[in-house]
């Protein structure tokens, strides 16, 4: 089986166990380490993931590919993760957990939109107060920020902090 018919099986396979654990199977990749293989496991929820989440859903992955031969009978080291903040953003729900994010975004015309997601649905996404529709996106990515206040009376508040106070 090539690597892209072993990716889509193990999609397919994976989806309904992560499923069971209430998260979304966003990726699956095999990859050679020296004589070992490494299945990378990606998974992610609304809300975020949590240690025990990863947990949970790596056993029950483990014991699902311990009663299944779609890894073979090569050794393999399971790894399962939530996807890191370069992933790109393609799915709607990839957006929506994005939510008051600032993102770039690429559009099918060629052109380029950067802001802050204040909003997303099934339909699209609005980025700074307007609207674009997934069919006029490729993908975005979110951007990462230093420094980011939640509203401009924090970033007062600092100002009037002269490092005297305690």
């Amino acid at each position: 089986m090539d690597s892209a018919a072993s990716r889509d099986h193990l999609m397919k396979v994976l989806e309904p166990v992560v499923a069971a654990e209430g998260l979304d199977l966003e990726d699956v990749t095999v990859a050679s380490a020296g004589k070992r293989r490494v299945l990378r496991v990606i998974v992610d929820r609304d809300g975020g993931v949590s240690l025990d989440d990863v947990a949970e859903v790596s056993n029950a992955v483990s014991a699902f590919l311990d009663d299944d031969d779609s890894m073979g009978s090569q050794p393999y080291t399971l790894e399962v993760s939530s996807p890191g903040v370069d992933r790109p953003l393609t799915e709607p729900r990839h957006w929506r957990r994005a939510v008051k994010r600032l993102v770039k975004a690429e559009l099918r015309d060629g052109g380029v939109v950067e802001g802050r997601i204040m909003g997303a649905d099934d339909g699209g996404v609005d980025i700074d107060g307007r609207r674009y529709d997934f069919t006029d996106l490729t993908r975005g990515r979110v951007q990462v920020e230093f420094r980011k206040f939640e509203d401009e009376d924090d970033a007062d508040d600092l100002d009037d902090f002269d490092g005297d106070e305690g």
